[in-house]
């Protein structure tokens, strides 16, 4: 008998049986915790970055991992089409769209948990250099839990994206180049545009708001962390609700 706990445990352990997974998620935690590292330990008082959200100073290396996580997501779905895995799946579930939510929902709580207690960890190793700079912060100073959760939130929602494109598109090539070029070039290109309209739409971009998520204190001219979450919230649902309709029309 089909049941959803019965499709999230098959999708949970096709997750992690493939090497794929692994070096993604490696490759993420390594970025991130690197790149925190390092910056913890060159930093001065007083210099270039004296005026950067801490949250953020030591989170740098999540832009990188964020792009590692989003391959991953793109490999949940379009990498079982690219080997043709994706057939005996659908055939084992045939109403398919359990197949497709069980991989966001595996994917969503496995990036959501490790992006939190990474970010947690590279935060408090950071730290240990910045203690006696005027980046000095602990997790119990205003904002800094919400931004540590909210960039983890923002990183997994990007990935969800992912995802999405990846489920959408049915390859690993295309899905990341669309990506790339979708979600973390073209708001970049817009951004030149001298129109006050484009500006304030781009604030609710993927990116953009996951930014906003991921900092402690107040960005100018942003929206708010609701709003924020709110928008990447959507444009998630957005992209898998494309792959759900298209599921349920074309043959695998």
């Amino acid at each position: 008998m089909i049941t959803t706990v019965r499709v999230v445990r098959s999708e949970w352990h096709k997750l992690w049986t493939v090497r794929s997974t692994w070096i993604t998620v490696l490759t993420s935690v390594a970025l991130l915790l690197g790149v925190g590292v390092l910056m913890g330990a060159t930093y001065t008082s007083g210099g270039g970055d004296s005026d950067v959200d801490t949250v953020v100073l030591t989170l740098y290396g999540s832009q990188l991992g964020a792009v590692a996580l989003a391959v991953l997501g793109i490999l949940v779905t379009a990498g079982e089409y690219a080997h043709g895995l994706i057939r005996a799946s659908l055939a084992a579930v045939p109403r398919r769209l359990p197949v497709l939510w069980a991989k966001a929902a595996v994917y969503t709580a496995t990036v959501l948990t490790l992006s939190l207690v990474t970010a947690v960890i590279t935060f408090l190793t950071a730290q240990v250099f910045l203690h006696d700079t005027d980046q000095a912060a602990s997790l119990t100073d205003d904002g800094v839990l919400r931004a540590l959760a909210g960039n983890a939130a923002g990183v997994t929602l990007l990935g969800v994206i992912a995802l999405g494109l990846g489920a959408a598109l049915r390859s690993v090539p295309g899905a990341l180049g669309a990506f790339v070029g979708g979600v973390l070039l073209l708001p970049e290109v817009l951004g030149m545009l001298p129109y006050e309209a484009v500006a304030t739409a781009l604030r609710y971009f993927p990116t953009q708001a996951a930014g906003v998520l991921g900092s402690a204190t107040p960005l100018p001219d942003a929206p708010s962390p609701g709003a924020a979450l709110l928008a990447l919230t959507l444009w998630a649902a957005a992209a898998l609700a494309v792959p759900a309709f298209l599921l349920t029309r074309r043959d695998a």
